[in-house]
């Protein structure tokens, strides 16, 4: 893989917003969300920003395709964000911000609950890329996100492994658009079920 798989610092963030930018560009939900593609990219760096709190943002090559994972017990947002996310959301596309504020809090109860797992907040291909397997790539290679120092290519059981633990369900958020939710046991679940 060209530039390989690497895990993204802060100093990575208008790389990391630049590559989700263009690949939701064309996306029906987020450009019905934001149809201004600088609205999208603000929308994008906030979230980014905030999970750059846990270890688990993951690059591909020069930013040809990017995942956020979540660890288990971790939010996407913290309190402070959640309040600050009406006001920015409204500054950005004004009176349409409770019909996405809506969006979003379907998309928050799509989220699964219960078993600990690591969740799949975000993942895209730079639009230059794709169909290359980059994004599935991060997939399979990419170790949990409590343990960044797991070799990818070292065969480490740890990996998370997109045939084997993760899974997915629909939730349904709008007449016309439905969203996957992806998610990965953490270690410890994986654990527990290996020894059952």
């Amino acid at each position: 893989m060209e530039g390989g798989t690497r895990l993204a610092t802060h100093a990575d963030v208008d790389g990391v917003t630049a590559t989700l930018t263009a690949a939701f560009a064309t996306d029906p939900l987020w450009t019905w969300a934001f149809p201004e593609a600088r609205d999208q990219a603000v929308w994008w760096r906030y979230c980014i920003a905030s999970a750059f709190r846990y270890p688990g943002v993951w690059i591909s090559g020069e930013y040809a395709a990017v995942s956020v994972w979540i660890p288990p017990g971790g939010v996407e947002l913290t309190e402070e964000e959640q309040r600050g996310l009406e006001p920015l959301i409204r500054g950005l596309i004004g009176a349409r911000c409770d019909d996405v504020m809506e969006l979003l809090e379907r998309f928050e109860t799509s989220h699964p609950q219960g078993e600990p797992h690591y969740y799949l907040s975000l993942l895209g291909t730079h639009p230059d890329r794709r169909g290359e397997g980059l994004g599935m790539a991060l997939l399979t290679e990419i170790r949990p996100a409590d343990d960044p120092s797991a070799s990818a290519s070292s065969g480490d059981d740890r990996k998370i492994n997109r045939r084997t633990v993760c899974r997915a369900r629909a939730a349904r958020l709008t007449s016309s658009t439905a969203r996957v939710s992806r998610w990965s046991p953490s270690q410890e679940s994986r654990s527990r079920n290996r020894a059952s």
